[in-house]
């Protein structure tokens, strides 16, 4: 079998998840060639698993801090390119497209008639949520976004519907609890403003991720570069983590077993409603900006215990080597068997 793996590159959530699918389909024999949209292929980093990947321009949004800039993300897509892209895009020779909502290829096999499948935290908004955004509205664009014939939907609950778990990795290191460490990744904003607005918390030592070329340490703050690795190793040790409300990270934070303070981009539903669905779980606070009183009160909370989901991936690349043969509602309730969804719901 041989498939073209589609993955949405605004987000490093997205390409963790195919950065986790590529060995448990390599495992079951599966050919797959990678095409990455939305991000500079010169900004992509340890993308030594997808090896001789493609690049196209895709879509995406643009930021100004933790906030979506309409008029930059209207001017600067180019939809006419994307339709190009589209029709060149040659799937002579693939069995199956899998999407990770990335629009070139979904659409691609759509037009061509080639068998698709989607994997991504987006598809779960296909269902009805415990929050104020899902509804027919938003199925509407996930669909007109990258349709796929069959959804594969992750989301930190199965809310009782065909959802799956998060598509993570096994924690890179042991987790451990660094009173007063906390590690902060808010990529869009302006380091020295982050570091204003956490001033006042002198007992704290934050580890703030972003855009520089070495680390330096002024005081309480450690700022450091972009780092998979680096950044990992800072989350595993910490008692909590500051951040956007992105899937990946949370997932992340909640399976290393960290409390959560998470400033979602405004005017990104996505991110809007993740937020909505930590609080709903318990499994963190959302605040409005980096200003907001609860910070304090967070900050003291205790540190929860770690949780581990299910390892997908192995579950999904057999299904798809089997030629995708098992309903999803079958699929799903078998990846969850065993979990159990109370040990989730905390007190914050």
């Amino acid at each position: 079998m041989k498939i073209l793996y589609g993955v949405q590159a605004t987000g490093n959530g997205h390409i963790t998840r195919a950065r986790v699918m590529a060995p448990a389909l390599e495992k079951e024999g599966i050919e797959v060639d990678y095409l990455f949209s939305g991000r500079s292929p010169d900004k992509l980093f340890n993308m030594e698993p997808f090896g001789d990947f493609q690049c196209r321009r895709g879509l995406t949004f643009f930021m100004d801090g933790s906030k979506v800039n309409y008029p930059k993300t209207l001017t600067r897509n180019n939809p006419l390119e994307l339709i190009r892209d589209i029709r060149k895009l040659d799937l002579k020779g693939y069995d199956l497209v899998v999407s990770d909502f990335e629009p070139v290829s979904a659409w691609a096999a759509k037009f061509k008639g080639v068998p698709s499948i989607g994997i991504a935290h987006q598809y779960a908004f296909m269902h009805k949520l415990p929050d104020s955004k899902s509804g027919f509205l938003l199925k509407s664009q996930i669909k007109s976004f990258a349709p796929v014939e069959k959804a594969v939907g992750l989301h930190w609950h199965h809310f009782d519907k065909s959802i799956f778990p998060p598509l993570i990795q096994a924690p890179l290191f042991a987790s451990t609890k660094t009173e007063r460490k906390v590690v902060v990744y808010l990529p869009h904003d302006d380091p020295a403003q982050i570091q204003a607005a956490l001033a006042p918390y002198m007992n704290y030592e934050f580890y703030i991720y972003a855009a520089v070329d070495v680390p330096y340490d002024q005081g309480n703050m450690h700022i450091r570069p972009f780092s998979r690795n680096g950044f990992h190793e800072d989350l595993a040790s910490c008692a909590g983590v500051i951040c956007n409300s992105g899937f990946g990270l949370l997932s992340e934070a909640v399976q290393y077993g960290k409390k959560i303070l998470t400033l979602p981009q405004k005017g990104q539903v996505e991110q809007e409603s993740n937020a909505e669905i930590l609080e709903h779980l318990g499994l963190g606070l959302a605040i409005s900006s980096l200003k907001d009183e609860a910070i304090e009160h967070w900050l003291e909370l205790p540190v929860p215990e770690p949780f581990m989901y299910p390892d997908l991936a192995t579950s999904l690349a057999g299904w798809i080597a089997s030629g995708c043969q098992a309903s999803l509602e079958d699929l799903a309730r078998s990846v969850w068997q065993g979990v159990d969804q109370s040990e989730l719901k905390r007190a914050v």
